[in-house]
């Protein structure tokens, strides 16, 4: 049973327009805050991920996941009745989300300013690839797209012939869903102050330089601009690496400062007198990776357990989930439910529970267009 639970933002209205991921995880953690989300989907599709089936109910556990304890509308907004009905749901709302093309809402006659003629104190955010103006603001793209766009594929190691694919959304999640959150509550601090609302701007490909300072400090600060994974924080350094263990398994060494340096030397036994860091690096990497693939992972673990030298093994994602620091800590706690009852843990949210009350919230998946009678739509 969902449990009521009062957060920060209780009595904030949102009405969100976004689909797959950015917006919607924003608005996720709107909706953990306290705040009503109503999700506005299509007519008999709603959500592409709602068709992104993955065991767990109806519609996927990757919609579950992101948009557990919202209320699901559908609404078709090239129909006049519908559209019709949206905006007065938006003249009594706090807060619009959207992440369409630049100009899409607007045509649709859902812009910022026609909507706050009516209802001045609205907060409109608007999360795009390149944002709302210049030369790529129309251009279609995706997150890997945008990171490669942005520079951020060309500063790793590339030592392999080419880039990685990154593993995490960087662009969808860390450039737009935690920016337009935090422009959000920004904006509502200042409509306490002024009463009025405002546009905001969320462009994904802008809000990832800054999650790379250091390589912009190094390239506008020496004209040495990094690339192919030789600086310090992408394989260049022996200090910041990645060593193969003689059971196949990794150890990730973050030992910039000389006090970890010098203990992770210590205890595997490596003689730093024997070769130069300063003017051979690769020499010592090369060389503390045979050290460490002469023992399994399970020695190495045990090696440094306890020690501050910046050494762990790398886990699986299933090892880190049941990790006891992280069931310690209650990071997977929360739960979900689809309208069949099945349960999953919820994703942890990026800010102190104990805004929370500590409580344990059980919420459930929205079904496609379940809550359009309780807000007279259709």
């Amino acid at each position: 049973m969902q449990k009521a639970v009062k957060g920060p933002l209780e009595g904030l209205s949102v009405i969100d327009f976004t689909t797959l991921a950015p917006g919607p995880l924003a608005s996720l953690m709107l909706a953990n805050a306290g705040a009503e989300v109503i999700k506005v989907e299509r007519p008999g599709i709603g959500d592409e991920m709602r068709v992104y089936k993955d065991a767990f109910g109806d519609n996927g556990v990757t919609f579950a996941l992101l948009n557990a304890g919202k209320k699901s509308i559908t609404a078709d907004l090239k129909d006049v009745k519908y559209l019709s009905e949206i905006k007065l749901l938006i003249n009594k709302s706090d807060v619009v989300l959207e992440q369409f093309r630049p100009g899409v809402m607007t045509r649709l006659g859902l812009g910022y300013d026609d909507l706050s003629i009516d209802n001045p104190r609205l907060i409109y955010c608007s999360i795009t690839g390149f944002g709302q103006t210049g030369p790529k603001a129309s251009v279609a793209a995706h997150d890997l797209n945008y990171v490669a766009d942005t520079g951020m594929l060309a500063v790793g190691d590339n030592s392999s012939g080419k880039p990685s694919i990154p593993p995490l959304l960087a662009a969808d999640l860390a450039a737009g869903s935690y920016p337009a959150v935090m422009n959000i509550l920004l904006a509502l601090q200042q409509r306490a102050r002024t009463g009025k609302g405002c546009y905001i701007d969320v462009s994904m490909t802008d809000c990832l330089f800054p999650l790379m300072f250091w390589c912009l400090g190094l390239g506008w600060g020496t004209g040495n601009w990094p690339e192919n994974g030789n600086q310090l924080l992408t394989g260049g350094s022996p200090r910041y690496q990645i060593y193969t263990t003689s059971d196949g398994r990794y150890l990730a060494v973050a030992a910039l400062e000389e006090r970890f340096w010098k203990e992770f030397c210590a205890i595997i036994g490596f003689d730093r007198a024997s070769i130069d860091e300063g003017t051979q690096p690769k020499k010592v990497t090369a060389a503390i990776e045979r050290i460490i693939q002469e023992q399994s992972s399970t020695y190495w673990r045990d090696a440094f357990e306890n020690k501050d030298a910046c050494a762990v093994i790398a886990s699986t994602l299933e090892e880190a989930v049941g990790d006891a620091h992280y069931i310690a800590r209650n990071v997977f706690d929360r739960k979900i439910q689809t309208g069949e009852g099945d349960i999953v843990s919820a994703l942890p949210m990026p800010f102190d529970e104990r805004l929370m009350d500590g409580a344990s919230i059980e919420k459930r998946v929205p079904q496609l267009g379940e809550h359009n009678e309780q807000y007279g739509i259709g």
